[in-house]
């Protein structure tokens, strides 16, 4: 499986931020299917009566010929991957995990805004100089 260019500063990231990655990649193993791998898994503990936190993300870096095709397949790749993650471990919210560079053009069109919205998808945006998490987006 070949990771994306940014994977290690947003791996970096979330670490930074607090969460402990548990998995990388996160597996999935799907009945009568082949081995889906999101990009990493991460818990976070959130406060002794509350438990954990857990997220599984998907790295994307948007950096290809055609912005609009990169977000047809992530968006793809990520509805794909939500469905298959609520069979398998449904308290875990999956994010799709975008580089600060695309999410100040691409993802500031209000077409992309409106499929976001309506596909109710989960971000975290990040500085892959600065491998920090720059904003959440649920």
């Amino acid at each position: 499986m070949a990771k994306d260019i940014y994977h290690d500063a947003a791996k970096e990231a979330l670490t930074k931020d607090g969460w402990l990655v548990t998995h990388d990649p996160y597996d999935l193993e799907i009945e009568n299917f082949s081995t889906l791998h999101i990009d990493l898994g991460a818990e976070k503990m959130i406060a002794a009566e509350k438990g954990t936190q857990k997220i599984a993300v998907e790295i994307k870096s948007f950096i290809g010929l055609s912005q609009i095709t990169n977000f047809y397949a992530a968006l793809g790749k990520f509805n794909f991957y939500e469905v298959m993650l609520r069979e398998v471990e449904a308290d875990r919210t999956l994010f799709l995990a975008i580089p600060l560079r695309a999410y100040r053009t691409f993802f500031q069109k209000d077409a992309v805004q409106k499929v976001i919205k309506e596909f109710d998808v989960h971000i975290f945006v990040y500085d892959q100089y600065k491998a920090e998490i720059v904003e959440w987006i649920k």
